[in-house]
């Protein structure tokens, strides 16, 4: 009760500038239109009665639910799923699944706002996506009774070591969770340590294996690399941040001194910094196209994918990959979305979101790490000028993709065993 009513003075001490880092207008960021209120509990009723709620917070998450979204619409046409996410490019990703879901945005953890949430939307169970985990919420459904289980659940060493400093802390999120589905047996272990029952944990494999890119995606690419040239040198860098696009512009413009007509497909995570984006590589007289806009792409030296929801088709017409968010300390983005295409995997050295499926690509030989933008340029020469080696590297990730595939079917039937659906 103690640590319960901390945490709720706390969050209402600062929700001032909570409110100011969700809501505060920056150029090109997408704001949240009529539908803000969503964030305090007032979101309109569902179109069918009792929906499992699932919780994705954005886009990686929404991406990592949708073949389980699709696997449970399979099994149960007549479920309703009502799909939250914090952020607007989360609810963009989500509108994707059409009619299989409903979208509102997710309450923020004030109490009084979880419990008008859960008064109008009247959940019959809580699928909470990669451990986000917030105690209003777990308290809400608990005093309702209603199951919440975590999915494709992760639990680093170094989180496990600060729930252990503030065990009432994880006491109090984790009595009202009936059970945790561990990507791996290490997170299964932590948990246990901090004194989750057995029988309430399992372990399924992570989800983010189970990607499936059907023949329109391979299609849609193979249409856009004969738009870009089928006979130049084409790489793509996926989901960068700011700080790290002045690296890839230095590895790109020193490939091109060997490699004259070569293309970098540039895709910043953000949508908000695509104008920046293409600013920072004309400023430095590199030829660019955007992807929104019709441009001849001949004499091309970057192309900016400034849309949404394209990246799989993006990474399909590329040669090979790297992964952003790894030449800055952000912890890096998954490596699995090109390795599912069978493309070779580049990445910077900080890679902790995604350590155990990194070093699995590397042990492989599907992956290679890279410290900055001279050993980038120097891997890309090498890459492009054997392409034995693109083959082999691409065909590892992709073994390595195929060889952990099962975790939605198990994370499938562990829902089935654990609510009444």
């Amino acid at each position: 009760m103690f640590y319960r009513l901390m945490y709720n003075l706390l969050i209402h001490i600062f929700s001032p500038v909570l409110l100011a880092l969700l809501y505060w207008p920056k150029k090109g960021k997408p704001g949240f239109g009529r539908r803000w209120p969503e964030h305090l509990g007032w979101a309109a009723a569902t179109k069918s009665k009792r929906p499992v709620w699932l919780h994705a917070v954005s886009v990686g998450e929404v991406v990592a639910a949708t073949p389980l979204i699709k696997a449970l619409k399979a099994e149960y046409p007549d479920l309703p799923i009502l799909v939250t996410t914090t952020t607007r490019t989360g609810s963009d990703q989500a509108a994707r699944l059409g009619e299989l879901v409903e979208h509102r945005y997710a309450p923020l953890d004030f109490p009084w706002a979880v419990g008008l949430f859960l008064h109008r939307i009247r959940p019959q169970a809580l699928l909470i996506m990669e451990t986000e985990l917030w105690p209003n919420w777990l308290a809400g459904c608990g005093r309702r009774k209603l199951p919440v289980m975590v999915l494709n659940a992760r639990l680093s060493a170094r989180s496990a070591t600060r729930y252990r400093r503030f065990h009432g802390v994880f006491r109090l999120l984790s009595k009202n969770i009936r059970h945790i589905a561990c990507q791996y047996q290490d997170d299964a272990d932590r948990f246990a340590s901090l004194g989750v029952p057995q029988h309430c944990l399992s372990t399924t494999g992570s989800i983010k294996f189970d990607i499936d890119y059907d023949h329109t995606i391979r299609e849609q690419g193979s249409m856009l690399r004969a738009q870009l040239g089928r006979a130049r040198p084409v790489w793509i860098a996926a989901s960068t941040h700011e700080g790290e696009d002045e690296q890839l512009l230095e590895a790109h413009r020193h490939l091109l001194r060997h490699l004259p007509d070569a293309l970098l497909m540039l895709v910043p995570r953000h949508p908000q910094r695509f104008a920046q984006v293409a600013s920072l590589v004309q400023n430095q007289g590199l030829t660019l196209s955007r992807r929104t806009q019709a441009e001849p792409l001949e004499n091309v030296q970057v192309y900016l994918g400034d849309t949404m929801g394209e990246l799989p088709v993006m990474l399909a017409a590329a040669d090979l990959a790297f992964v952003g968010g790894s030449l800055i300390a952000r912890g890096g983005h998954n490596l699995l979305e090109p390795a599912a295409l069978g493309k070779p995997v580049l990445s910077g050295p900080s890679t902790f979101n995604f350590s155990d499926i990194t070093r699995e690509l590397r042990q492989a030989g599907g992956a290679k790490i890279v410290t900055d933008s001279n050993m980038l340029a120097q891997q890309l020469i090498q890459l492009f000028e054997h392409e034995d080696q693109r083959q082999t590297m691409g065909d590892a990730a992709l073994t390595v993709v195929k060889a952990n595939q099962g975790a939605l079917m198990r994370t499938l039937s562990t829902i089935r065993t654990q609510l009444p659906l």
